[in-house]
């Protein structure tokens, strides 16, 4: 504000001075002053010129500086009029503005350079009144889908109809469904389309994540078996480290001329241990080969609640030994279409999981309900217990993973198995510090 009225007085003083000669250039005039007068228009004229040119040259570069601003264009040059203390505010601005492009091209690259390095195609949509133009698509979907970098709708609708009448039908709202879609002229391939939509300083934008089933399921895939790796690895090595061990330690001692009581005792100790590890292993091994090699159901017509009370039966024994109230809340009769030893089996299973679940727990209570559902059936197994650590919920079904010291480890993951070759599904929530498994089963 300052600088701005130093540049105005310095006008008015140009302003002030041309006046004044003009007054003086009459004056010599009048009193017939004719060289005087002359020389006096003279320097008139001169303040006039320097006046025209200063005002000319504020103005061209206040014109250039403001044109470079909208433009987004800070390519000028302007270090020959920074001497000028006068422009110091609109250099500034000018400077600032410019740090702050920098800073969003930077950004801009990042972005689109994560984007584009991401396994899954992405595009972003921007309306521009009734219409969308494409104003970002990444790498990957443009060479997956093989669409060149265009940026109107039209011409996209051109390479993938069917894509995009899912979105016109939708009215570009956020959906999440598969979609199918031939590519490159090949075989018809499945993807999962997930869209959402955002608006961003009153500027409206779609972006749409599209990825191929076949990836997404190789993705699970490789991280089961890396997990399922970890497992194994972990279990062969708590066996064959210790075995090892012994195996040297024996071998030391019947090389050696004569044997004592105390290395006979000692070799007798090792051979004892080595079995027991052997035990353990050969445990492992037939865990493994019971979770590989699960028999197809064999579907019959049972009862739901002849079922829940045949598995209460089998571990009623054990919950009064441990002073656990069962409350079986399931009152109305319903027809399940199983394979009844399997069921039993997950059933006593999840059972059996939450009476471990209460071993550090006073009131000891498991409730077993069961609800229907568009067809299908939910039978909750629900105990008080300290529930499922939030480090270990994506573990709990991982193959041999256990938190007992004496657990097998599969359990769980043979009763979702078998739930699965059912048809259905199981899970579990964590609420209100208890733990519910949840089994899911198509009506039969």
């Amino acid at each position: 504000m300052f600088k701005s009225l130093k540049i105005y007085n310095l006008l008015f003083l140009r302003l002030i001075f041309i006046l004044a000669g003009i007054e003086i250039t009459i004056l010599f005039f009048k009193k017939d002053l004719f060289f005087t007068t002359i020389f006096s228009l003279f320097v008139v004229f001169l303040l006039i010129r320097e006046m025209y040119f200063y005002v000319k040259n504020f103005v061209l570069l206040y014109n250039k500086t403001i044109a470079s601003i909208l433009q987004d264009d800070f390519s000028s040059d302007f270090s020959k009029h920074r001497f000028n203390k006068n422009y110091d505010d609109l250099f500034n601005l000018y400077d600032t503005l410019k740090t702050k492009q920098k800073e969003e091209v930077s950004r801009d690259i990042v972005y689109r350079s994560i984007l584009n390095n991401i396994e899954t195609g992405i595009f972003i949509l921007q309306k521009e009144g009734d219409d969308w133009n494409i104003f970002l698509m990444n790498d990957y979907f443009s060479k997956y889908f093989d669409v060149p970098k265009i940026t109107k709708w039209k011409y996209l609708k051109n390479h993938l109809p069917a894509l995009c009448d899912v979105i016109e039908e939708q009215g570009f709202q956020e959906i999440k469904t598969s979609i199918e879609i031939r590519v490159n002229q090949e075989n018809v391939q499945t993807f999962v389309m997930q869209t959402s939509r955002t608006e961003i300083c009153d500027l409206d934008y779609f972006i749409v994540l599209l990825d191929s089933i076949q990836n997404v399921v190789e993705k699970k895939e490789k991280e089961a078996w890396v997990n399922l790796m970890k497992v194994i690895s972990h279990e062969l090595l708590n066996s064959i480290t210790p075995i090892r061990s012994i195996s040297q330690n024996l071998q030391e001692l019947v090389e050696q001329d004569s044997i004592s009581s105390d290395d006979l005792e000692d070799i007798k100790n090792g051979v004892g241990t080595m079995l027991r590890r052997s035990d353990l292993l050969q445990k492992f091994v037939e865990g493994y080969r019971k979770l590989s090699m699960l028999p197809s159901p064999q579907k019959e017509k049972i009862d739901l609640l002849q079922l829940i009370e045949y598995c209460l039966q089998v571990m009623n024994p054990l919950f009064k030994e441990k002073g656990i109230e069962v409350i079986n809340a399931i009152t109305f009769k319903y027809w399940l279409f199983v394979d009844q030893q399997q069921i039993e089996q997950v059933l006593i299973n999840l059972l059996t999981n939450s009476m471990h679940a209460l071993e550090n727990i006073e009131n000891k209570q498991i409730l077993i309900v069961a609800e229907i559902k568009e067809n299908r059936i939910f039978i909750k197994i629900t105990d008080n217990g300290s529930g499922i650590d939030e480090e270990i919920e994506n573990k709990v079904f991982l193959p041999f993973f256990t938190t007992r010291k004496e657990g097998a480890g599969i359990g769980l993951t043979l009763s979702k198995s078998i739930v699965e070759a059912h048809g259905g599904y199981l899970d579990f929530k964590n609420l209100d510090g208890k733990t519910t498994f949840v089994i899911c089963l198509i009506e039969g």
